[in-house]
Parts: structure tokens; sequence; C-alpha cells
């Protein structure tokens, strides 16, 4: 199954020079949890900007278009989308599609699910979640994240099939 997998600020904003642009640890564990032992493809910016290193228990791909691109070991380099849904296609795992903006506008209209933390407050960045065509998705669940000092924002966690 093909799943895509983010947070946006209230504004669209899912990304500050490839990084997020806050701090929510809830939203890292719900990450953690929905990915861990499966599969994330993500272009190379937003692998660099995670500190070039596969996260623990997944399986990385990383989407370029350069052909000489090299990756630690252990991570798979694809170039193109047909690549990508050629692998999900065989794989026994969850592909989850994790960034950034133009990855995810590529693969949107592929996908079978979406897991959204929508979070109600707006930051400053350089990357925005792309437009969809909210229409063709059903929202399933919306559940209130819960807020603390560590995570001083409200925020919801939002599954659409």
């Amino acid at each position: 199954m093909l799943i895509a997998i983010w947070a946006q600020a209230k504004n669209g904003l899912i990304g500050k020079a490839n990084r997020l642009p806050w701090h929510l640890p809830n939203d890292l564990k719900f990450f953690k949890q929905m990915t861990e032992h499966q599969t994330l493809v993500m272009g190379r910016k937003t692998f660099e900007g995670m500190g070039s290193r596969p996260l623990p228990n997944r399986q990385t791909i990383v989407l370029t278009r350069a052909k000489d691109y090299i990756a630690p070991a252990g991570v798979i380099v694809l170039h193109d989308k047909q690549a990508v849904l050629d692998y999900a296609a065989r794989c026994e795992q969850d592909v989850f599609i994790a960034g950034g903006a133009a990855v995810y506008e590529e693969f949107i209209p592929n996908c079978d699910r979406l897991y959204r933390t929508l979070i109600d407050a707006e930051f400053t960045g350089d990357a925005y979640f792309p437009e969809i065509d909210w229409t063709r998705w059903h929202l399933v669940e919306k559940k209130v994240g819960e807020k603390d000092a560590n995570n001083p924002y409200p925020y919801y966690f939002e599954t659409y099939h």
C-alpha cells in the first residue's frame, strides 16, 4: 500500500531549509509508530535534511534525478516515479511517501491512504504542501493531539482513505 505521511501548519507550511520548522515530539513519535518496519520514500533534499542517514528499523528509498548520487549503505536510490511504483507493487511492507513537497505532489494521486498531522499554528519557511483534490479523500479519523510543555501547539492527527 502506498501512503503519504506529513505534518503541516495551518498555512500549509511543511518545511524550512529541508527541516521541520517546529518541534513537536508527539508528532515524531506518531511518525515512528506508523513507519517503523516499513519503507520510506523521500527526495534527496529531505534525506539530507535528516542528516543523510536512514532512520532505524525502516527501509529508506531516496528519490533523485542525480544518476551519480551515492547514498549510505542500506539506502536504495531510485531515479523516477515509475521505479518507486514498481518497488511498491512488489513490496510486502507499506511504502510511505515522506517528502518533500515535489515528492508529495508526484505521488499523492497514487496513494491509498494519507496521514496528516495538522498543526493549528503558523510558521515561516520555504516549503508548502501541494494542492490536492480533497474531494477524492474521506476523513476517517481525527484525533486531538495532547498539548503540553514539550508539544506547545494545538494539533490533530488525521487519517484519510
